[in-house]
């Protein structure tokens, strides 16, 4: 009971926040439920308004609520299904940037880490450069084992108190999102608890910097003969789950065309550089850089490409990469009845639809697309267009499917900033054909059987099992994690003869404290 009168204070908070600076539009207001209307009304009576000096929206409003909101944020900009096209464009200009920490907490902390005295390990440690919501970076130089001689290093060190503040957050955001899956209906398809526990793992993953270290080297392996791309080292020896060491990169960052034209690049042969480069980690590695923008890739001297900060990373395996890229070619060459199937072959969507119907609405995607210049077609576009068909067709949320959609479209804005003429399909087009190829052949798909064949041989028992439970075998979408259990105020009281409007009540206060509640006023 204490825990969840905790959640509602911490969410009550938040909505006095989001209420101060207007985050749901009066449009969308007027069409929430009468008890959500009121509270959001009697908050913004309490809350006041914005300092003149502080701007108002959403963003502004999660940039005040802190760390936790400002990665939510971030987060929800990837599920545009979720909070709308509009408010995910708008998430998507969030930027995770915070006041650093004291330079004396920070060496205090890498000396603590690394066992060591700061001047025994490095030469030079500078000031913080860079400070976002979980982690900061200072440039340092390692003294290397040849006396008098060190070497340019990054380190990344960890928040003081970041995960006590996080865990409090997220399991406010559990508490909400359990509140909406109860009382609001139109929100169950979307499954809110289950994005919500996406993120809590992502920010688990971003705590610990031995794991950044891991994606870093992982991607490095998969990187290793790629022309024109790689990533920098890791000092191992001075990295922790707190504290990252890894090689400083001197170069012009994608975000300075201005730049990178001054100092000779040709920015056409860069935005077809950066584009491939993403779709041979996707396709090919189904292992992805998930914050590819402009502020984390560098152009070395020689034009090589160098990404950093590797701590949201996506993944997709190989039968899903196949679907995807069977997908992307049906829609481009207009066959649309095997798009259909292919869903239905990966259990996105669910067999009691007619894959014929589904066929035709796939069709009124891909027909626009197909009758325009093929410089204006947008892969991040027809993925988008094909998410919201498909959301008709009760297909349920993919996470890795939606961030990977979201990477997609940061990579396709990348390089038409760098050239605007690109044209998105001759470039990605002979890899997915290729991928497709190679993957689909004749060849490829014979020894796909055999080693299927053996596995059956060796699964029989555990297929028997699951058919008399009727439990059927997982498509493409991997297995969803366990949820955590989420107790409710209202979990009693809902049996009884009242609990319905006291429901309502309780939803509508959550959803007044509750980013995405804000920002889904109009789908209710």
């Amino acid at each position: 009971m204490f825990k969840q009168i905790s959640h509602l204070r911490h969410l009550i908070r938040a909505g006095l926040v989001f209420a101060r600076h207007d985050v749901i539009p009066p449009e969308q207001l007027l069409q929430a439920p009468t008890p959500a209307r009121l509270l959001f009304k009697l908050a913004k009576m309490v809350a006041g308004k914005p300092t003149k000096t502080s701007s108002s929206g959403l963003n502004a409003a999660l940039e005040e609520l802190g760390p936790s909101y400002i990665k939510l944020g971030q987060f929800l900009a990837t599920r545009p299904d979720f909070v709308g096209k509009d408010r995910a464009t708008e998430l998507s200009a969030l930027q995770d940037k915070l006041a650093p920490f004291p330079q004396d907490v920070a060496e205090a902390e890498v000396e603590k880490q690394l066992k060591t005295p700061l001047k025994q390990v490095f030469s030079k440690f500078s000031s913080a450069i860079a400070a976002a919501s979980i982690a900061q970076v200072h440039k340092a130089e390692i003294k290397l084992p040849n006396k008098g001689q060190s070497s340019e290093v990054a380190v990344k060190i960890l928040r003081p108190n970041v995960k006590r503040r996080f865990k409090k957050d997220l399991d406010s955001f559990f508490f909400a999102a359990r509140m909406m899956e109860r009382w609001i209906e139109p929100l169950r398809s979307l499954r809110p608890v289950e994005a919500v526990n996406v993120l809590a793992r992502s920010v688990d993953m971003e705590m610990d910097l031995r794991l950044e270290a891991a994606a870093m080297s992982e991607m490095a392996e998969n990187t290793e003969k790629d022309a024109g791309f790689r990533i920098p080292k890791i000092n191992w020896q001075y990295t922790t789950g707190r504290v990252l060491v890894s090689e400083w990169i001197d170069g012009i960052p994608l975000n300075e065309p201005g730049k990178l034209k001054a100092a000779g690049f040709d920015l056409k042969k860069l935005a077809e550089k950066v584009m491939q480069s993403f779709l041979l980690h996707a396709i090919r590695d189904g292992f992805f850089h998930a914050d590819m923008h402009q502020g984390n890739l560098f152009i070395e001297k020689d034009g090589t490409i160098v990404a950093i900060d590797f701590g949201i990373m996506g993944r997709i395996d190989r039968r899903a990469r196949q679907w995807l890229a069977e997908i992307l070619y049906g829609l481009t060459t207009g066959n649309y009845k095997r798009v259909a199937e292919i869903h239905f072959e990966a259990q996105y969507v669910p067999s009691y639809h007619s894959v014929g119907e589904f066929a035709t609405a796939l069709r009124a995607v891909g027909e626009p697309m197909r009758g325009k210049p093929v410089k204006e077609l947008s892969v991040g576009q027809m993925l988008d267009g094909l998410f919201a068909i498909t959301r008709d067709f009760d297909m349920q949320t993919q996470p890795h499917l939606l961030l990977l959609q979201k990477t997609m479209v940061m990579v396709e804005g990348i390089a038409t900033q760098l050239n605007p003429e690109i044209n998105m399909w001759d470039t990605s087009a002979p890899y997915v054909r290729e991928w497709i190829r190679d993957e689909l052949g004749p060849e490829s798909a014979v020894a796909d059987r055999l080693k299927e064949d053996a596995k059956v041989l060796f699964r029989l028992p555990d297929l028997i099992r699951r058919i008399e439970d009727r439990f059927p075998a997982k498509g493409g979408a991997p297995e969803a994690a366990p949820l955590p259990e989420i107790p409710l105020l209202t979990d009693k009281r809902a049996r009884g003869s009242g609990g319905g409007w006291f429901g309502y009540f309780v939803a509508g206060a959550v959803g007044a404290g509750a980013v995405w509640g804000a920002s889904l006023a109009g789908l209710i």
